[in-house]
């Protein structure tokens, strides 16, 4: 009995070395030949112990039992892109941090609320939307480091306090002529500074702002802005009656009232500028002066015959009578306001036309409203400085300087800025920089809020109609809502967002060159005609 229990015994501590040299053998790396070490191992073992083994056939599964130990490289677990976002991005610049095209994106919100035929590359996403593309792009995302942006000095010109009034001086008044279209407002004028504008324009039709200056046979000089008058012009008109002192509102006897005088009368009471009647072309047999002013009194222009306090001159522009009376009332008028400015200090000014000059490059006319104007002088309108270079007057003498009141032509601007503009005088081109780019940064954060108020105006109108279009599946089950919706989206799954080009209207594109009227540079417009 206790010879059986030993040769058990001395066979499992057989077994049990021969497995761990097998083990060792599978777990070193080195090894390149495996067989060659099992059948050195295997000559080590003697016939007996093999014999009395009860794994006889351990040396024939050597290969699969090698194969099936065999230690295979661990996977490393496949990590999720990272995305940096931050706030407010746009389309384009989510798809350029997620490495992907900007058809991604959209194919990513396909199936959500969010309307995307009203999004563009540039359209702002909200942080809910950038989440949700990345989720389901399978990606993770990150917030951007970034430093946190100052709040930025405010580095704009303002105007100066009002001055002391010891510092005042008379000016001459800046009158305005306004009126119907072919009323007389040009020829007037012609007559008062004795030359032939009218005939220079196109069809005899005012085609700009003219800003003149016109000395009377009294000593007098009055600044006269001629302004369009049909309705193309209503803008420039506005901005003519904002840097005027009076108004010439001029009427045609055999007219009457006319869709212009209206608007024209609108614009001088907005900006609280007083105003002489002409009765023009008073010398035609047809002509009825009573009428006219019984229709100004449905529009508050209550002439001094009726017991008001605007003076009305009758005139005839063509022959030049009675200009005289109109040159004198207004002088009255210019001294009743008793018109003062202050002829030192920084110039501030308003731009009344811009154009660019083959020659001289970009110009402007301005009114001096305040300060002298000299060359070298740095001025700043709108988003446009400029360096005066050189200065002329209405029939192109050059000037050295030019005084309140007075009409200039300005070279030397680095851009247009846009008729109306208000013109301030800044100490140095750095600082005149610095408000231009002030205003600028101004203008982006103005376009970047109302275009973020549009976005959540279109988006929650999406989601009423989404939550809507949910309302009427409420009555089925799951899968029967499931097949309704794709039905419904299935025409959203048929070509990429880019791919949608295409329109079934036939359009006939036309690009439209326009005179530089209300803007500083000629604009293009786009018309699609069906």
């Amino acid at each position: 009995m206790n010879r059986k229990i030993v040769l058990q015994l001395e066979r499992l501590i057989c077994l049990h070395n021969t497995c761990r040299q097998l083990h060792a053998l599978c777990l070193t790396k080195a090894a390149k030949t495996p067989q060659k070490r099992m059948q050195s191992i295997s000559k080590t073992i003697t016939t007996a112990q093999l014999c009395r083994n009860p794994c006889r056939s351990l040396s024939t599964k050597e290969d699969k039992y090698s194969k099936k130990h065999k230690l295979f490289p661990i996977k490393s677990k496949q990590e999720k892109q990272v995305v940096e976002i931050w706030q407010n991005m746009t389309i384009s610049e989510l798809a350029k941090a997620m490495d992907k095209d900007v058809d991604h994106v959209y194919e990513a919100l396909l199936h959500t609320n969010l309307d995307l035929d009203s999004l563009e590359e540039n359209s702002v996403l909200s942080e809910e939307w950038v989440r949700e593309a990345i989720k389901k792009s399978g990606m993770k995302l990150k917030w951007a480091k970034t430093k946190q942006e100052k709040v930025r000095e405010n580095k704009d010109a303002v105007k100066r306090p009002p001055s002391d009034p010891s510092m005042l001086v008379p000016r001459p008044p800046v009158v305005t002529i306004m009126g119907h279209v072919d009323h007389g407002k040009t020829t007037l004028l012609d007559q008062l500074r004795k030359t032939q504008v009218a005939a220079m324009e196109a069809g005899g039709i005012t085609q700009h702002i003219g800003a003149f200056n016109v000395c009377l046979p009294s000593g007098e000089k009055i600044t006269f802005l001629d302004t369009p008058g049909h309705a193309a012009f209503s803008a420039i008109r506005a901005r003519g009656a904002q840097v005027t002192d009076i108004i010439i509102l001029v009427v045609a006897a055999e007219d009457g009232v006319m869709k212009q005088t209206v608007e024209s009368i609108q614009h001088a009471k907005n900006a609280k500028v007083p105003i002489i009647l002409a009765v023009n072309k008073c010398d035609k047999p047809e002509a009825d002066p009573d009428r006219v002013k019984q229709e100004l009194l449905a529009h508050d222009i209550v002439c001094e015959e009726f017991g008001g306090d605007i003076q009305a001159i009758h005139i005839s522009a063509l022959k030049g009578d009675n200009l005289q009376a109109l040159a004198e009332a207004t002088v009255t008028l210019a001294e009743v306001l008793e018109l003062k400015a202050d002829p030192t200090g920084p110039v501030e000014g308003a731009v009344i036309e811009c154009r660019t000059d083959k020659g001289k490059g970009p110009v402007t006319t301005a009114i001096v409203q305040r300060g002298t104007l000299k060359k070298g002088a740095v001025l700043v309108a709108g988003k446009s400085w400029a360096k005066v270079r050189l200065m002329f007057d209405e029939n192109g003498i050059s000037l050295n300087q030019a005084c309140p009141s007075m009409p200039v032509e300005i070279v030397g601007w680095k851009d247009l800025p846009s008729a109306g503009d208000e013109i301030l005088e800044v100490e140095s081109e750095q600082r005149a920089r610095e408000v231009v780019e002030w205003r600028k940064y101004v203008e982006e954060q103005e376009k970047i809020n109302e275009d973020m108020d549009v976005i959540e105006a279109k988006q929650q109108e999406h989601r009423e109609a989404y939550r809507k279009n949910l309302e009427s599946f409420s009555n089925m089950t799951w899968r029967q809502r499931k097949s309704a919706m794709y039905k419904a989206n299935k025409h959203l799954m048929n070509s990429r967002v880019a791919e949608k080009t295409e329109s079934e209207d036939l359009t006939f594109p036309i690009i439209i060159k326009g005179e530089n009227f209300t803007f500083p540079k000629p604009n293009y417009f786009r018309i699609n005609i069906y």
